[in-house]
């Protein structure tokens, strides 16, 4: 489950086409999205008071204030929204709008893991990893990266890849470590975290016998059937 975020145009631009006529400049069309939005949110929909805290937190339409975006936030994640509780838990881990707290922030941040979000999975396997707000516990975070892995996120599968490669948290094993590399690297644009994943998984490689390699090869290729690329 990823958060239900529309993103900051598309949102106003839906609220806009509500509440706004054809012949209304378009600030005034903003200003009444925002209306409509904070309108929405102080009744107490969850959405509506996650996407207003998206705004403050980017300054869409609103201006940019973590402290606000801080409170619609937890509004929305004490509803049990999911996307807020993992953008509220960024929120304490960087120290906007609220005090720099790395427990709280793996706190929301868990609830958010335990809901199926993959960024918030991903991004408790990296707490566990380096021990930030959490006892610094390997198992922990291959457990996490793992999860958000199976959903298909390109970091923690890079991520999964290392811990294999390096026997960390689990026994070390070049064919998983392959696989997860591979896996990332066709889930990632072609940046530079697109080239780790090809230059990691050609090392783990370099470990394997010819016919582990295309074992391995072949259950990528299942893996993508399995898990087409999102559109």
């Amino acid at each position: 489950m990823r958060a239900r975020f529309l993103g900051p145009c598309m949102a106003l631009a839906l609220l806009a086409g509500a509440a706004g006529s054809p012949a209304q400049s378009a600030d005034s069309k903003s200003s009444q999205s925002i209306a409509a939005l904070r309108a929405n949110a102080e009744s107490g929909n969850a959405v509506a008071q996650y996407n207003l805290g998206i705004f403050y937190s980017h300054g869409h339409g609103v201006p940019q204030d973590y402290a606000q975006a801080a409170v619609w936030y937890r509004k929305a994640a004490e509803q049990g929204d999911a996307g807020a509780q993992y953008y509220l838990g960024i929120l304490y881990h960087n120290g906007q709008g609220v005090p720099k707290d790395d427990a709280k922030a793996v706190t929301w941040g868990r609830k958010a893991a335990e809901q199926g979000l993959a960024e918030a999975q991903f991004s408790l396997g990296v707490s566990y990893y380096g021990g930030e707000g959490v006892p610094q516990d390997y198992s922990q975070a291959v457990f996490w990266f793992r999860k958000a892995a199976e959903q298909g996120e390109a970091d923690a599968q890079f991520w999964l890849g290392v811990l294999y490669e390096s026997g960390t948290g689990l026994p070390q094993d070049y064919a998983e470590a392959y696989f997860w590399f591979d896996v990332a690297a066709a889930g990632n644009p072609p940046t530079a975290s697109a080239e780790a994943d090809v230059k990691n998984r050609d090392e783990a490689a370099s470990n394997l016998t010819k016919t582990v390699l295309l074992q391995t090869q072949e259950r990528a290729r299942k893996w993508f059937e399995d898990h087409p690329a999102k559109p």
